[in-house]
């Protein structure tokens, strides 16, 4: 578990029912945002900065898998048409891992975005697809493990996108052709996350508790009003037992739960 500042790593074995502090260098770069157990004492480590690391002994040490740091990997592109490169603070507001070890994260000011497939050395990075800031990005991951390539990326205005060509992370594409803005009204209000349960249902999550769901893989979006009276923003929502539970985050404690019959 990951929490706090500074950062405090936590190590469970037996179930959350104990836990043991892991020390964290002072020099690790960034803040730790992301933790994904691998195997038994297998762990990845990804942090604000953009570096990512991996343990196979408990935490005890950790091997770095990025082997360029962000600031030298937009210092090396900046003139090759990636936008607000040189506007680059040092780190990330967002970062995600998918099941398959790919990350996903959206620069600190939203006005690009970088990708990292494993195996790969460094970053790569990618304009966004309009004058919009980048509100949030995600994958378009199912719950229920069907097969749904893609990410979705939301922009500031309550504007929601997503690209399905599994070449949204080439280096060379065309950031603008592969996403398609879909239906939804917002009145502007950001949309913070979403979250697939299968190919056609997802939900998304934003400002002054707003909920949205889709039944048709993300084309088109319908207001909840489940969070119409909660006196907060909802940041996260996610699935579990196979798309059968699922929970919503939000400021001032708020936890939603829901459970699906089908």
């Amino acid at each position: 578990g990951i929490g706090g500042k500074p950062p405090l790593l936590l190590h469970s074995k037996d179930s959350g029912k104990t836990w043991k502090k892991v020390p964290v260098s002072r020099k690790l770069p960034g803040l730790p945002q992301v933790m994904k157990v691998l195997a038994p004492g297998k762990a990845e480590l990804a942090t604000s900065s953009g570096a990512v690391y991996v343990t196979d002994n408990d935490g005890k040490n950790f091997k770095s898998i990025v082997k360029e740091t962000v600031d030298a990997t937009l210092n090396r592109v900046s003139s090759s048409g990636v936008n607000g490169a040189s506007y680059f603070t040092g780190s990330v507001k967002s970062i995600k891992r998918t099941q398959n070890g790919k990350y996903l994260a959206v620069a600190s000011r939203g006005n690009f975005f970088l990708t990292y497939t494993p195996g790969e050395a460094r970053w790569v990075p990618h304009n966004r697809i309009s004058a919009r800031r980048i509100q949030a990005m995600g994958f378009r991951d199912t719950a229920n493990n069907d097969k749904n390539p893609g990410v979705w990326m939301t922009l500031n205005g309550g504007y929601f996108t997503q690209a399905t060509d599994e070449k949204y992370d080439d280096i060379d594409t065309e950031t603008k052709k592969l996403f398609d803005f879909s239906s939804i009204r917002t009145g502007g209000i950001g949309i913070i996350d979403a979250a697939f349960r299968s190919q056609t249902e997802g939900w998304a999550v934003g400002g002054s508790g707003v909920i949205y769901f889709t039944t048709n893989g993300g084309k088109t979006w319908q207001f909840d009003s489940s969070g119409t009276e909660l006196p907060c923003n909802l940041y996260n929502v996610k699935f579990f037992n196979n798309g059968k539970i699922g929970y919503m985050i939000g400021s001032a404690g708020i936890l939603l739960r829901k459970v699906f019959e089908a």
